[in-house]
């Protein structure tokens, strides 16, 4: 049995597969926030009560909004900020008594599509999770590409490409640059978008349901979003040239998206042709959580 936890920022969320990928047990708890000791406590919890209902004893990944500094080991660029610096794979084991996998959880989302998802198949699989945060992980051959710093994939820390004049230098991010695919390409940074136009925060669902009613205020931010995500993919496309894109969290649940960003993302691709797929993550919300359990594959 393969266990696979996704800790992210508003939730973690537990998956038991067996050898052949059928799950047998899942269960989420709400992320204790700021809480590092407690985030350590609900895993164990998770992991002792997918134990217990499955009679059996599994190995263990974990998909984290960031990831582990392969110099010092601890974890880095992880925007529950509460993580960083923390020796989480020892601190873990410590708890559990036993090894742990950790990647991030993009990569994650990447390993489970190229395994049997969306990109099943696929040699260059770039997943990009558009949710609470936008990041990215890649996966060649159906493992993860770390890169020689452990940074491989993380495209959400890049400034927005071909900017325009209205848009420079951009809103300010966690990250500490302006104008990132992480604060502009998410569905945190689509509901900001909304509020700095009209004043209300709403949650992304409720934009789209007036976008689709014609609302103008909820089509221009829609249109500006898809703009903004389009040059994006168009810059991955450009320099890593994938055999698929596949997205999600939960702005990929918009339809519309699948329509949309290949016509935009066409003025800023460097080639007289562009047929990549742009797909919708196979397994849902349950890709970055099944991908940390295949890390153990």
């Amino acid at each position: 049995m393969r266990l696979g936890i996704d800790w992210g920022g508003t939730k973690i969320e537990i998956i038991a597969l067996s050898d052949a990928g059928d799950e047998l047990f899942r269960q989420r708890v709400d992320t204790p926030k700021g809480d590092y000791d407690g985030c350590l406590a609900a895993v164990k919890a998770l992991v002792d009560a997918a134990e217990q209902a499955t009679g059996q004893t599994g190995t263990l990944g974990l998909g984290i909004p960031g990831s582990l500094s392969p110099k010092t080991g601890l974890v880095k660029n992880a925007n529950s900020t509460w993580m960083n610096g923390k020796p989480l794979d020892r601190d873990l084991e410590e708890v559990l008594g036993r090894p742990v996998r950790i990647q991030n959880d993009a990569n994650c989302l990447a390993v489970s599509e190229a395994t049997d998802g969306a990109g099943a198949g696929a040699h260059v699989v770039h997943a990009i999770i558009v949710g609470t945060g936008c990041g990215s992980g890649i996966a060649i051959d159906g493992k993860a590409h770390l890169g020689a710093n452990g940074i491989g994939g993380e495209w959400g820390a890049i400034t927005v490409p071909w900017m325009t004049q209205q848009e420079f230098p951009g809103p300010d991010s966690w990250i500490g640059h302006k104008g990132v695919i992480d604060r502009w390409c998410s569905g945190t940074g689509f509901q900001l978008d909304y509020k700095e136009r009209t004043g209300n925060l709403l949650k992304g669902h409720e934009i789209i349901a007036l976008k689709r009613s014609g609302d103008p205020a909820a089509n221009a931010v829609y249109d500006a979003y898809v703009s903004r995500l389009a040059r994006s993919l168009a810059m991955s496309a450009n320099l890593l040239d994938p055999d698929v894109f596949v997205l999600g969290g939960g702005m990929s649940n918009i339809d519309e998206l699948y329509e949309d960003l290949a016509p935009a993302m066409l003025p800023f691709i460097f080639s007289d042709t562009f047929e990549t797929p742009i797909r919708k993550a196979v397994h849902g919300d349950s890709s970055g959580v099944r991908g940390a359990a295949w890390l153990w594959g």
